[in-house]
């Protein structure tokens, strides 16, 4: 049961509108290379507004199949109108960290074609105010991705102990005044709104010249905490590479550097020709499994940042299993 009390806000009615701004749509299908293995299954793990699933659904032939996974039923409604004339798609509210047991009911064993991840919060998680993603519009503290969850923003911010909130706001928002910022929580609480804590935040820290607002970095922090954005990738993607067929490719997409950073830590050690412990008189691993694609991760282009200034911070990293 969610905790938190209720809350009357400023802004009570709201655009039901479903907007995403699909990110490096063409460079991250392309490097699926979905023309060539138009006949083999493709999953697409974080399915949002469909822009990635719809052109994979229009490169692949009769005999190929698409499976998109998302949490938010928001994004599964919207989408689903979008993949509508595509008949070989199958659409799973889940998350993407039961991508296998999800196969497994579907009776798909590997996956014979890639896999694409598109990190982080979408257009329309962000700018819908009710969702208490931002600190721009005031909503109840929630960032939940999956509304049926119980745990939100709301229980991190009040119910955290103080070493736990200086904790997160370091490592998930690499934030220099998560102290200052973490006391000033605890000794305000409760706080209900994403308002009251944005304005907390503001009056709790000194004033810095900086192109980002005083809250960015705690909000980000407790999106991924609350949604254990970081933690499920990385034993997603740890399980998604013994789903793959060789051949098959990863795609992600990664907005922040902790994303990023665990994608390319991550992808370079399946790289190793040999991953046991050095202790160990002969190799017992699997040896090397994927090739990295891109040495150096592909960026949003120009023209794209102008339309969407936001994909800016995007990075693209591929690799193909061997």
């Amino acid at each position: 049961m969610d905790n938190s009390p209720e809350v009357k806000l400023k802004n009570d009615t709201q655009d039901s509108e479903f907007k995403h701004f699909t990110v490096m749509l063409n460079e991250a299908v392309d490097a699926l290379c979905v023309e060539e293995n138009s006949d083999k299954i493709f999953v697409d793990a974080t399915l949002g507004g469909g822009g990635h699933s719809a052109l994979i659904a229009s490169r692949l032939s009769s005999k190929g199949r698409l499976i998109s996974f998302d949490v938010d039923i928001d994004a599964i409604n919207a989408a689903k109108k979008k993949l509508e004339p595509y008949k070989n798609v199958t659409v799973v509210n889940d998350s993407y960290v039961n991508i296998k047991e999800n196969l497994e009911k579907l009776g798909i064993e590997k996956i014979t074609g890639g896999i694409i991840f598109d990190l982080g919060a979408s257009y329309h998680q962000l700018t819908r105010a009710e969702r208490g993603f931002s600190f721009t519009k005031d909503a109840k503290l929630d960032m939940r991705f999956n509304q049926e969850q119980e745990f939100s923003a709301w229980n991190v911010v009040n119910e955290y102990s103080l070493d736990d909130l200086v904790r997160i706001f370091s490592k998930y928002g690499e934030e220099r005044f998560s102290k200052r910022i973490a006391r000033a929580i605890v000794e305000n609480r409760p706080l209900n709104t994403t308002s009251q804590l944005s304005e907390l935040i503001v009056n709790s820290t000194p004033k810095i010249k900086s192109k980002i607002h005083p809250a960015t970095r705690v909000f980000q922090a407790l999106r991924i905490e609350v949604n254990s954005e970081l933690l499920n990738f990385e034993n997603t993607l740890n399980e998604v590479v013994t789903l793959l067929n060789a051949g098959a490719i990863i795609s992600v997409i990664s907005f922040h550097s902790l994303e990023d950073r665990l994608t390319k830590n991550a992808l370079k050690n399946f790289a190793r020709e040999c991953r046991c412990d050095r202790t160990k008189a002969k190799c017992e691993c699997e040896g090397k499994l994927v090739e990295i694609i891109t040495k150096k991760p592909v960026m949003a282009s120009e023209d794209e940042i102008k339309k969407n200034p936001p994909s800016r911070s995007a990075k693209l990293r591929v690799a193909k299993r061997v």
